[in-house]
């Protein structure tokens, strides 16, 4: 095929690349040096750049124009590159960039999810408004870094001093099941597809609550933390697909009037599943996540509709080719 799939060597790059090779596309990968053998070992790349770091990608740009190579965007790129450098990228980018605004800025995200119609846990604008437990969380895609949960302004001031001039928002603690909803919308179908779900494990709170309360309190120097260290598989009950099928069409629907055309590819809401049976959205990353890497050969939901593996990586790969057959890759590329 004459153009090729590109993307950094991070975050969930094999799924990515393998749904590349499943649909025929050549590879490529930009890899920190040293982080090669990973890609080199799986066979998923047929070309690696290496690079000292991340942010040394648009040095690479013409060399990528020249191969005709098409960027997928992940968490790893929007971090590490920033959203200035992905906005002045010229090479070809699945996806829309007028939505990184809306998805890294959380004062617009939630905007944007209101606008959507969906619940959302209660914000607060000062510290001196706690008056439940919060979980504070910082702008940008950096996996749960840097978290806590507070009680008061009080505690929220000790905590605080550890984050000099983060960007950060106070947001309601919400008890339930965490479940991460992984979408894929189609503007050559004009759909939005189920992929999977999960759930995420954190350290170190999930570790703490393998521990009794009496000998939490005797590790009193202890913050939980809630940085990203892996992803658990889940299927929920299928008498909540309606509704969540329903909450993505109309984030989907949202964005079209927010940042026109529209999100397009996958997507994922981030909710909590409360003991009333309601979904309580507290983000939404605009592109794949990394949640989705325990379904490389499909999730229950894809085999139902495709009847052969489909990851989201290969999903990806398979939308640009079927724009580059109806000539409409204009509709899936910036």
């Amino acid at each position: 095929m004459e153009h090729s799939i590109c993307t950094l060597g991070s975050h969930s790059a094999l799924q990515i690349l393998r749904g590349a090779k499943d649909e025929g596309f050549k590879t490529i990968v930009l890899c920190k040096q040293g982080t090669e053998e990973v890609y080199q070992q799986f066979g998923v790349a047929d070309e690696i750049i290496r690079m000292p770091c991340f942010k040394d990608l648009p040095k690479h740009a013409d060399e990528l124009i020249k191969k005709k190579a098409i960027i997928i965007p992940h968490a790893s790129l929007i971090e590490y590159t920033g959203n200035d450098e992905v906005m002045k990228l010229k090479v070809p980018y699945f996806g829309n960039k007028k939505v990184l605004e809306w998805e890294s800025d959380r004062s617009l995200q939630r905007e944007w999810l209101e606008k959507s119609g969906l619940k959302l846990p209660e914000i607060f604008a000062s510290p001196k408004d706690i008056k439940k437990s919060v979980i504070v969380k910082f702008h940008g895609a950096k996996g749960g870094k840097g978290y806590f949960v507070a009680r008061n302004e009080a505690d929220f001031k000790a905590k605080i001093v550890n984050h000099p001039n983060e960007k950060y928002v106070i947001q309601e603690y919400i008890i339930g099941v965490p479940m991460y909803i992984h979408y894929f919308y189609s503007p050559l179908l004009d759909e939005v597809e189920i992929m999977s779900f999960d759930k995420r494990y954190e350290s170190n709170v999930d570790s703490l609550g393998r521990i009794s309360a009496r000998d939490q309190i005797a590790l009193e120097k202890v913050d939980p933390s809630y940085v990203i260290v892996g992803n658990i598989p889940l299927v929920i009950r299928e008498s909540f697909l309606p509704q969540v099928l329903e909450m993505g069409k109309r984030v989907v629907a949202v964005s079209k009037k927010i940042a026109p055309p529209g999100i397009w590819g996958p997507f994922c809401l981030e909710t909590i599943l409360t003991p009333e049976m309601q979904f309580c959205v507290f983000e939404i990353s605009a592109r794949i996540v990394a949640g989705t890497n325990p379904y490389v050969n499909g999730s229950p939901y894809t085999w139902l509709r495709y009847n052969e593996p489909m990851s989201t990586g290969r999903r990806i790969a398979r939308e640009i080719k079927n724009a580059i057959a109806q000539k409409k890759l204009p509709m899936v590329i910036q």
